[in-house]
């Protein structure tokens, strides 16, 4: 008898869109949260994947649909645009309903047939209603992603849990890496849907498992207090989250960082075909020094981030200040390693250096933007405990509208001003974000406290 109510329960948790939450999935082993992190990271790694591996093609799709060159930008830039808005409703059913498991498996079939789509299609608007579709299933991982770290670690473990995801996620997204391929079945050995709330409330006390507080509540007397209201879904409720300054400020900052290394991926196949006569293989091999940009900025930040966050608490007697996230290591990555990235690549280009130094700068360029990417996605979910899913949703909005702008932006500008200055141009960008969080440094405490959090 007890094995067979073990084997329901094993059966209700792998096919229940609901599965019960038994423990605490903080108190899961290393081991399994290391897999769930793992699964993560290939689901999330989809977006950048598709979009980077497509980058290389581009000369090509414009030749073969006989399409005009705005019409094969847009299947880019919406790709992204679609990208932004997706996560937003992930976010909201997730922590509607406190599911995570069967919103990655349902995206993952939108992806996989959308995919399927792409392959066959032969007309150029086609290809962009589909793009959009596959980016909305692709999405799913990046916001509910949040909220599943958020759940499974506590806040002084999430940065290296951040740092993990990315390390995984964003070197695999380049496009001559083709394991990515295996996400849209990797999310499936997942646990069962959590609580984002039982991964609020981690500071000094005990862990309480989400489990037991809903026990306690049905448990409890009947009070002749009033009811309360019936929560009702709200898939805007992630926008609005942006009306506080805090979140604000650090998606804005985060977005400048990526929408400058996209426009730059964006303009990359037709620089390295007109300068070097690179076809599209050679273009995508090229993609590997961000692949190894973003690598080494995991390991840098995945080394650092927590360590310098306690030390900072230590130093302040245990007090905990959310602004300990935006630790030392972002002010070399905004400053430095982006703005230089960007110059050696552009004016390389412009020069006619070999080839060798634009690849060199794309490095650079990731290793900077993986350095603030992790440290403001864990600032952000650190701030809004029990809302990871729909803060993360909120930053990737930001972020994706910014990249659309500039990647529809970029390929102009390079026609009119040339690569060089162009490259000006963002690296003013990042000068821009690295002063927007040296103001939520200082200043976000503050901020946070007007809000309310």
């Amino acid at each position: 008898m007890p094995s067979e109510s073990k084997i329901k329960k094993v059966l209700k948790s792998r096919i229940l869109l609901r599965p019960p939450v038994d423990s605490d999935p903080r108190l899961l082993s290393s081991r399994k949260r290391g897999i769930i992190l793992i699964c993560l990271a290939l689901c999330a790694c989809t977006p950048g994947f598709s979009s980077t591996i497509y980058f290389p093609g581009l000369p090509n799709i414009t030749s073969d649909l006989h399409a005009p060159p705005i019409a094969t930008t847009l299947t880019a830039a919406l790709f992204i645009l679609a990208m932004g808005i997706a996560p937003v409703f992930w976010a909201s059913l997730s922590d509607f309903y406190q599911v995570r498991r069967v919103l990655f498996l349902f995206s993952m079939l939108i992806f996989a047939a959308a995919s399927i789509g792409c392959a066959f299609i032969n007309n150029i608007w086609g290809l962009v209603v589909l793009r959009c579709v596959q980016s909305c299933g692709a999405s799913c991982g990046q916001s509910v992603g949040a909220g599943v770290v958020a759940d499974c670690y506590p806040i002084e473990k999430r940065g290296a849990a951040f740092d993990s995801k990315f390390d995984l996620e964003l070197p695999v997204s380049q496009p001559s890496n083709v394991s990515a391929l295996s996400s849209s079945t990797g999310s499936i050995t997942i646990p069962q849907d959590t609580d984002d709330k039982a991964g609020s409330g981690l500071n000094k006390t005990g862990i309480e498992s989400s489990t037991v507080i809903q026990h306690e509540k049905k448990n409890a007397p009947e009070t002749s207090g009033p009811k309360e209201a019936k929560k009702s879904i709200n898939p805007i409720a992630p926008f609005l989250l942006l009306r506080h300054p805090f979140i604000l400020i650090a998606s804005l900052a985060s977005g400048i960082a990526f929408g400058s290394m996209f426009a730059v991926e964006t303009i990359t196949p037709d620089l390295y075909e007109a300068h070097y006569g690179f076809n599209s293989w050679k273009t995508g091999l090229s993609y590997l020094s961000g692949g190894i940009g973003n690598l080494l900025g995991a390991i840098v930040s995945g080394n650092t981030s927590d360590r310098l966050l306690l030390r900072a608490r230590e130093r302040r007697g245990g007090k905990e200040v959310v602004e300990d996230r935006l630790t030392v290591t972002l002010w070399p990555a905004f400053f430095f390693f982006m703005p230089f990235g960007i110059l050696l690549y552009g004016w390389t280009i412009e020069r006619g250096f070999v080839v060798w130094a634009p690849i060199v700068g794309f490095g650079c360029l990731n290793f900077g933007m993986n350095l603030i990417m992790t440290s403001t996605s864990a600032y952000l979910v650190d701030g809004l405990s029990g809302q990871g899913a729909s803060v993360t949703a909120a930053a990737n909005l930001v972020r994706m509208v910014i990249a659309c702008v500039l990647t529809i932006a970029a390929n102009p500008m390079v026609t009119s001003i040339g690569p060089g200055y162009t490259s000006v141009f963002l690296a003013c960008l990042c000068f821009v974000g690295a002063l927007l969080l040296l103001l939520l440094k200082f200043q976000g405490e503050k901020m946070r406290h007007w809000s309310g959090y």
